[in-house]
């Protein structure tokens, strides 16, 4: 099943304590071709962006960047993998590393509303 994420809200139910989601915050990710990018907001992070590429299997490689609440320039890389659940929206499993900061890196789970 081909999965198109264009015009999806996600929210996180999990991340990384070095992480700086949090379940106030939410994405709105855009779909065109193989191209996803996201917006996102709420709980520490001011605003987001993310710039992605999905393969067939529905696997996102994106790069993202975000202000804080603190007023710090955050970036980093991540990598998702959907699933689908039982009422038929997604989840999906985040491995991700901090570009700027400490280097670190963490998960996160984030399920559709």
């Amino acid at each position: 099943m081909k999965i198109n994420y264009n015009n999806r809200i996600f929210k996180p139910v999990s991340s990384s304590a070095n992480g700086e989601v949090t379940n106030e915050t939410h994405f709105l990710y855009k779909q065109t071709k193989n191209i996803i990018t996201a917006t996102y907001k709420g709980g520490l992070i001011e605003i987001g962006q993310l710039l992605g590429k999905v393969d067939e299997c529905g696997n996102i490689e994106m790069c993202y960047h975000q202000i804080n609440n603190k007023g710090e320039l955050m970036t980093g890389k991540c990598s998702s993998r959907p699933e689908i659940l039982e009422n038929g929206k997604l989840r999906l499993l985040e491995t991700w590393e901090w570009t700027s900061g400490d280097y670190s890196r963490g998960t996160s789970i984030l399920e559709e509303c």
